[in-house]
Formats: structure tokens, sequence, C-alpha cells
């Protein structure tokens, strides 16, 4: 008789078994996940969400392919390395989906400031991704999206000749329009990152929202744009998820601790 798979979700704490810097790294993930959830931005088991661990290894840390964001905890995460290897995971057969890292892995290895990278498959973001607009600069929220990048569609992302092009596109920004895909987000931290992604979706929704009414869009002067664009740059404020992660965790500690575990 064939052997089930085992496909528990109870998995052993390794807190003790990892740095107290991984540690903290583990649980900000999964709050982040978990935040993923909460503000609607999940597609079933899908996307991914992945963040650098400090050292010469170089590892990153990933969700295992079948569960889903509410599911995640800080000791669910598999560690591989850049070329998507497993290098530890749970003792589960949920499995890392290599084929899915293909975009992360090419922006950790060519982005050495980036830490935290967030992929979505919103409604908002696909349908956004899909107008040749693009982001249209019509709320205070898009226009810190001014200049952002766009990556043209070229199929399922399991090519890794796309990296290139792909990491062209994204730049030294902090945000890209996977066209006809969906969203894309990095930050130095998770919550810069997750910061990013929000108002991304944020001005993906609102866009949309504003499109549907068929009402002529108010257009804001091109002086205006630019000064409102650079107050959003790092040079000017104080980095983005700072303030707001400590919060965001807090609310998760309210709804459900268990993503510490």
């Amino acid at each position: 008789m064939d052997k089930l798979p085992n496909y528990r979700t109870d998995f052993r704490s390794i807190k003790d078994d990892v740095s107290p810097q991984e540690w903290r790294l583990r649980v900000d993930l999964a709050a982040c996940y978990r935040l993923m959830d909460v503000y609607g931005m999940t597609d079933l088991t899908y996307n991914h969400i992945t963040v650098r661990v400090p050292g010469p290894e170089h590892h990153v840390l990933i969700n295992l392919y079948g569960l889903l964001y509410k599911e995640i905890t800080a000791s669910s995460f598999a560690r591989i390395d850049l070329d998507g290897n497993v290098v530890w995971k749970p003792d589960t057969d949920y499995y890392v989906n290599k084929a899915g890292y293909v975009i992360h892995g090419a922006i950790h290895k060519a982005r050495h400031d980036v830490a935290c990278v967030i992929h979505t498959h919103t409604w908002a973001g696909m349908a956004l991704s899909a107008l040749e607009c693009g982001v249209l600069p019509i709320t205070q929220t898009a226009m810190r999206f001014l200049r952002i990048g766009y990556h043209d569609y070229q199929g399922v992302v399991l090519d890794k000749a796309e990296e290139e092009s792909l990491l062209r596109d994204l730049g030294e920004g902090e945000a890209l329009i996977l066209r006809n895909h969906g969203l894309l987000t990095v930050g130095k931290t998770i919550g810069e990152a997750f910061n990013w992604m929000h108002r991304l979706e944020l001005t993906a929704r609102s866009q949309l929202a504003a499109m549907a009414t068929g009402a002529r869009l108010v257009r804001v002067p091109q002086n205006v744009l630019q000064e409102t664009y650079l107050n959003y740059q790092p040079q000017t404020r104080r980095p983005y998820g700072v303030m707001e992660w400590p919060a965001l965790l807090r609310m998760m500690d309210r709804l459900d601790p268990s993503f510490r575990e």
C-alpha cells in the first residue's frame, strides 16, 4: 500500500535551532504572509514573499508550496540557496516551488540592497498589469509610483533567460508592474517591502474604481507630480515600514499570534 503524503502543518518550533537574528526574520516574514491575507492580497497557495538571511551563505527564506498564507508560521519556512536548492525545510511532503522562485532568485542575486521581495496576483494588480496606460498618477498614493518599471510578459517565468530583462526593468527601483501578470515590490526590510506593496495595491484598486465610473479623470500638472514624487523618495523622508511595522505586528498578535510559532 502506498504511503499517504505527510501534509501536516503542526510544525515543531525551531526557535532554538536558529540564530536570534534569523528567528526575528522568520517571525516578521510569517507576519507579512498573514498580513497579505488580512488585506486581501493572496492567490490561494500561490505566490511568494522571500527574505534574505544575513550571512556568507546568501540563503533565503521562502514559503512551502501548498500552505495558505493564513497557515504560515515562523517555523514553516524552507531555507534555500540563491539557485533555489533546498538547504533545510520542515519534515513534511510540502516542498518549495522552485519554478516560482525564478523571479525572486534573480533579484536576490543582483540586488544586494534588497532583503525582501513580494510578488502578487491580486485581481486589481492583474487588471492594472493588463492596461496599456499603466499606472495613472491620479491620486497622491499613485504619484509615489511616477517612475515605476514595467516588464513585458514572456510566458510563465520558468526560464532563467528572462532574468536579465527582469532586472533591467526593475532597475534600482522598489516596484515593478509585470505586464499581463501581476505586481512586485522589494525592500531593504520586510516592513518596507510590505508598505510598497500595500500602496501599489491601493493604487491599482483606486485607479480601476475611478476608470470604471467612465467620468473624466482630473489631471495633475507635471511639476506638481514631480514634486510629490520627490517627497516620497528615501532622501526626503524616513524609510517606509519603520513606524507602521510594529503597529501591524501588534494587530497580528491580537488577531492570531500563532504566526510566531
